[in-house]
């Protein structure tokens, strides 16, 4: 399990805004459940981005008009026999607030004022709501989270990613076809998460370390690696001639279980030492890998420490259900113990 106040200190390690000023209320306040959470950091967000200003972009119009504007439809126009009420049908850009991200926006904010959230954020949302009249919904299982961010539109990056836990990590349709929010976070959102928060700690709480998401490449003999599939760290922490490779799970079970018998999983272990092994391509040994569990409330946890090929490899679990300040040490812990730092 995992405390929703912990889920906050996990997206503000992701979303470095939430550290800003204007979040801090969201900060201190007690949450039931991920779903008030997750409405709480959006209303504040949009708030702070409706004074700022909804972002704008030209967005195709296709209207008949008695005046021409843009470029005239000439297939349309005869098929809609438009020419008879003498309009043609044009297709102009219009710098509209109508773009694709505040219609994400719209579309989770109308999903939340119908949902089982408290009736004080369902008041708030509503009020946004208002600064959204001219933006169209979105049908939720047709949205494309594939999205280029840039320095005109930075400010949202967080905002969507919000909106992505809710629509794809807490809502779910019950049996009478009528949606729901869950208490918590799916469990492919979570990993996510997860991965991403690790990543951003020691980035931000290591300096002295360069932690990065970066590739591995196969150390084939001759450099031949056509159609090799690629090797992608979760976490990869450097400093001098030394490696560690942290890859972060989150499962319901950390472990496997065969004939009353636990064992880890085999595809997570397997990876691990692939990616030790094809980084140590001289054998130095200076290269270690951990799978890093989030800890279940399981009776049987990893807790192992191996020498494999004159490589550490260790499978240890995070605990998240307890303080923030505990898992800072957790953390700060693995890198201590790796790279000997005090």
């Amino acid at each position: 399990m995992i405390r929703i106040q912990n889920i906050y200190y996990m997206l503000s390690y992701a979303f470095q805004v939430l550290n800003e000023q204007g979040y801090k209320q969201v900060a201190t306040e007690e949450f039931e459940n991920a779903a008030e959470l997750c409405a709480a950091i959006l209303i504040k967000g949009v708030s702070l981005q409706i004074k700022r200003g909804l972002g704008k972009e030209y967005v195709l119009q296709t209207e008949p008009l008695s005046s021409l504007r843009g470029k005239i439809d000439i297939s349309t126009s005869v098929k809609e026999q438009s020419m008879l009420k003498k309009k043609l049908v044009c297709n102009y850009d219009e710098f509209s607030v109508n773009s694709y991200m505040n219609r994400i926006i719209c579309t989770t904010m109308n999903v939340l004022v119908r949902s089982n959230i408290s009736k004080d954020r369902k008041k708030q949302l509503r009020k946004l709501l208002i600064y959204f009249s001219e933006v169209e919904p979105l049908r939720r299982e047709s949205i494309n989270w594939k999205l280029q961010f840039n320095k005109n539109n930075q400010t949202y990056q967080m905002l969507i990613s919000i909106c992505y836990l809710i629509l794809r990590g807490l809502l779910q349709t019950t049996s009478d076809g009528s949606t729901k929010l869950m208490d918590f976070l799916d469990e492919q959102c979570m990993c996510r998460l997860y991965e991403r928060f690790i990543l951003e700690y020691y980035r931000k709480e290591h300096t002295e370390l360069k932690a990065s998401a970066s590739q591995i490449p196969w150390d084939t003999d001759d450099g031949y690696r056509e159609m090799l599939p690629i090797m992608q760290s979760d976490i990869m922490l450097k400093k001098g001639e030394k490696t560690m490779v942290i890859d972060a799970k989150y499962y319901t079970h950390t472990t496997q279980k065969q004939y009353d018998v636990n064992t880890l999983h085999s595809g997570n272990l397997y990876q691990i030492y692939t990616y030790v092994k094809n980084l140590d391509k001289d054998n130095t040994g200076d290269v270690s890998g951990m799978l890093l569990y989030a800890r279940t409330d399981e009776m049987i946890l990893p807790n192992n420490d191996y020498k494999m090929g004159g490589n550490a490899i260790s499978v240890k679990t995070l605990n998240l259900d307890c303080d923030f300040s505990e898992i800072k040490e957790q953390l700060d812990g693995i890198a201590y113990s790796c790279f000997g730092m005090e």
